[in-house]
């Protein structure tokens, strides 16, 4: 095994869910709402017939950020009745993302000992920490850049042909599990991330290599 493709938000930041709570709360949203609107969206993106819908979109790209917000914001209300505001909607979301050092030593590692590694992300319109990108990977594939999404397989293979690897000597870390099936199916070890603590230790087992 000589390479290791990893998602980011929920696997290199804090979970996803934990940042929507400090955001709702922040905000003051209706949380029913929010979680009415977002299971539908989610429900339609990652069905087995990947409908277009706004998450579809915003993450290959063919929907600007800003209308997602507005699409997102009509659906929404605070938990006194009132509209959402628009703009700056996304950053709001994601403003509770914190890295994860263990998976970002792990990839230090996972680097220093010759394996290779690609970022491939669906975008939601987050602002990356591109200034560690040199140091942390061989190749970087962003969703919305390629106007690509997981768990399309033209993504995927995308990624092994950046860092010049066949599926089957690389590994892929996901904190979706439809995304890690969808790897798995292209002949990619796939590992489900619930915890740091687990995956760098599966990522051990599959690399050969100490990264703890």
């Amino acid at each position: 095994m000589r390479g290791l493709i990893t998602d980011w938000g929920g696997v290199l930041t804090t979970p996803l869910k934990d940042a929507i709570v400090s955001w709702i709360e922040a905000d003051g949203i209706d949380a029913s709402g929010y979680r009415t609107v977002m299971r539908e969206w989610v429900e339609q993106a990652y069905g087995a017939d990947g409908a277009v819908n706004p998450i579809h979109g915003l993450e290959d790209g063919s929907l600007a950020p800003a209308e997602f917000e507005r699409r997102l914001a009509d659906r929404l209300r605070t938990r006194s009745g009132e509209a959402v505001a628009a703009e700056g909607l996304l950053a709001r979301m994601f403003l509770a993302f914190e890295p994860v050092q263990p998976m970002y030593d792990a990839l230090r590692r996972a680097r220093a000992a010759g394996i290779r590694t690609c970022l491939l992300s669906n975008s939601w319109g987050n602002t990356y920490p591109r200034e560690l990108f040199a140091e942390l990977f061989d190749g970087v594939v962003i969703s919305s850049e390629v106007a690509l999404r997981k768990p399309d397989p033209a993504i995927f293979q995308h990624a092994l042909d950046l860092i010049g690897l066949p599926a089957h000597e690389c590994a892929f870390v996901d904190d979706i599990e439809h995304n890690v099936r969808a790897a798995e199916k292209l002949g990619i070890a796939g590992v489900h991330y619930v915890d740091a603590e687990s995956t760098v230790a599966r990522l051990e087992q599959i690399l050969g290599v100490s990264l703890g």
